[in-house]
């Protein structure tokens, strides 16, 4: 009797043991991610002597360019006076990520395009230029593809997300409400990383910016969406931040810069 009592404590204290263990290690795992430069999104990447490819080549999981609509075509610029007719977002972006699909189609980034002015405009121009690249596109039913589309900047209402193709999500800053079917389109959230904090990533973050950080992170990942932060200052203190907090996408105007930080973390 003794030994048989005494086998099932043994029996349960392994168990116990062991289970332990098990929740220590998703707990872990969950908590520590690895960052690549799979992690890295490069802002106003039309600003490089070289669009789309140094960030590209570099290994860039997520690309952003600002658009405007012009006489039929989308132009890619960060304000109207710098609009020239030669950089069109079909010529510097969509071209050339079709050539590189046709090599590589499993090779997985997103491409965050920034409306400027006029959604409903560019957003046809967008969807007709789109088509050659449509069997790449991430959708809500198919979301193995390798392209996802993000919609960022002057952006239609949550309840206007329906009427846009569903190859189309959109970026959120979390200042509208949305139903539970809007929030699906929802592909990402972006954030000013001034509305929490005026660190400037020199020396250390005070405790109350860090814990609002934490916070914010944290409210995005329950939803079930990724977070990156934008103006949020572009230095390897701030990236080691950033990515310490959970940061889903690490922002930066430093391509070469950051990817190598990665490549060596």
């Amino acid at each position: 009797m003794n030994f048989y009592r005494n086998n099932v404590y043994t029996k349960k204290f392994l168990f116990c043991f062991f289970a332990c263990i098990l929740f220590s290690s998703i707990n872990a795992f969950s908590q520590q991610k690895k960052y690549t430069v799979a992690d890295a999104h490069a802002h106003n990447d039309y600003m490089h002597p070289v669009p789309f490819h140094t960030a590209y080549d570099a290994g860039f999981g997520s690309i952003e360019a600002d658009v405007f609509p012009v006489n039929g075509i989308l132009l890619v610029s960060h304000n109207k006076q710098a609009i020239q007719a030669q950089r069109s977002l079909e010529g510097l972006y969509l071209d050339p990520l079709l050539k590189e699909l046709k090599k590589n189609g499993k090779r997985k980034v997103n491409l965050l395009i920034d409306i400027k002015e006029n959604y409903k405009t560019s957003l046809q121009l967008l969807i007709k230029e789109l088509e050659p690249l449509r069997k790449y596109l991430v959708t809500q039913k198919d979301k193995v593809k390798p392209v996802t589309i993000l919609i960022s900047g002057e952006r239609p209402p949550p309840g206007e997300y329906k009427n846009y193709p569903d190859y189309i999500f959109f970026d959120d800053d979390l200042r509208l409400s949305h139903s539970p079917d809007e929030w699906k389109r929802v592909g990402l959230v972006s954030l000013s990383f001034e509305r929490y904090s005026h660190w400037n990533g020199e020396g250390t973050i005070s405790d109350k910016d860090k814990n609002m950080l934490v916070n914010v992170i944290d409210s995005v990942h329950h939803a079930g969406k990724k977070i990156r932060f934008w103006a949020a200052p572009d230095n390897e203190n701030s990236w080691k931040l950033q990515m310490k907090l959970g940061t889903d996408l690490i922002g930066t105007d430093k391509i070469p810069e950051l990817s190598a930080f990665l490549k060596k973390e």
